[in-house]
């Protein structure tokens, strides 16, 4: 928003920094418990990073919501309605991501078993920051527009006050050229507007429907064919730990043994008199046969 009281911009940097603190949680409690950091850890925080940026807007805009029903209740009703709208919603997508990547420490491989601990504990710490931390700077944030302060200095901007006396710094750190007062009531947002207006009751258009379904379908069996050509390519170092013997092993057969292919061994599980000629030559003619 233009206003410089409406403006959010310290709101939309804690739920950044909400997220960021739940990436430093869950990683030193992996860490503290013993669980092994891996290369591919590295890049769960871009993936906490969305999960809590979209929980951040779902929290802003169940409140923004909350507001206009509601413009003279106290901040409890209002924080009440908003969890009410909200939390149902953010808890949900948790749980299924939680679940999927404790899932994932099922593996049989390491790296992956590590990756998956510590993102799911990652998201667990993301929705109690969210939770907790984001509600309680959605409040502030309501009760900084209701003091009418300023969004970077927090001083109170006195939109009666004759500017002219003042510097250009201070008018516009301080009182704004857009300021309004609390009171009055807050407009529909663009967006909320545009997907209101036209384009929900543009797709309940049957031709509009009728082109859902086609391009579904297409989608859909883009996909299947997709799944089909999936090959294996994936690199086996990049599974295994940074200092793991694996890394040289694997780098040193590429080197010297990459031209003569998979070796194959033959175990024979009984007991064989290897004193007999006969049973020699069978194992002897065993070995030819396979090569």
């Amino acid at each position: 928003r233009l206003s410089c009281i409406r403006n959010n911009i310290w709101l939309a940097s804690c739920g950044v920094l909400s997220s960021g603190l739940a990436v430093l949680s869950s990683f030193g409690l992996m860490l503290f418990c013993g669980v092994p950091f891996v290369i591919t850890v590295a890049n769960a925080p871009f993936l906490i990073l969305g999960v809590g940026v979209d929980d951040m807007f779902i929290m802003i805009a169940s409140w923004e919501q909350s507001l206009r029903k509601k413009e003279k209740s106290n901040v409890k009703s209002l924080l009440a309605e908003t969890y009410s709208e909200a939390a149902l919603s953010v808890t949900i997508t948790t749980l299924t991501d939680v679940l999927a990547f404790f899932i994932g420490t099922w593996t049989a491989f390491p790296s992956v078993r590590s990756f998956c601990l510590y993102t799911g504990t990652a998201f667990v710490f993301c929705y109690v920051y969210t939770m907790t931390f984001f509600g309680a700077v959605l409040v502030l944030n309501h009760k900084r527009e209701q003091g009418n302060r300023h969004w970077l200095t927090c001083m109170r901007v006195d939109v009666d006050k004759d500017q002219a006396e003042n510097s250009r710094l201070y008018t516009a750190c301080c009182i704004g050229s857009c300021s309004r007062q609390p009171s009055q009531p807050e407009g529909e947002h663009p967006m909320s507007i545009f997907f209101q207006k036209y384009y929900g009751p543009s797709v309940t258009n049957n031709w509009i429907k009728l082109l859902m379904v086609l391009l579904y379908g297409a989608y859909l069996g883009g996909s299947i064919y997709g799944c089909t050509q999936i090959r294996e390519g994936i690199d086996l170092r990049n599974l295994a730990n940074d200092e793991s013997y694996v890394i040289p092993y694997y780098d040193d057969d590429e080197k010297y043994f990459s031209t003569y292919g998979p070796r194959v061994m033959v175990v024979v599980t009984e007991s064989v008199d290897y004193w007999n000629e006969s049973v020699r030559l069978d194992i002897e003619s065993c070995v030819q046969n396979l090569e």
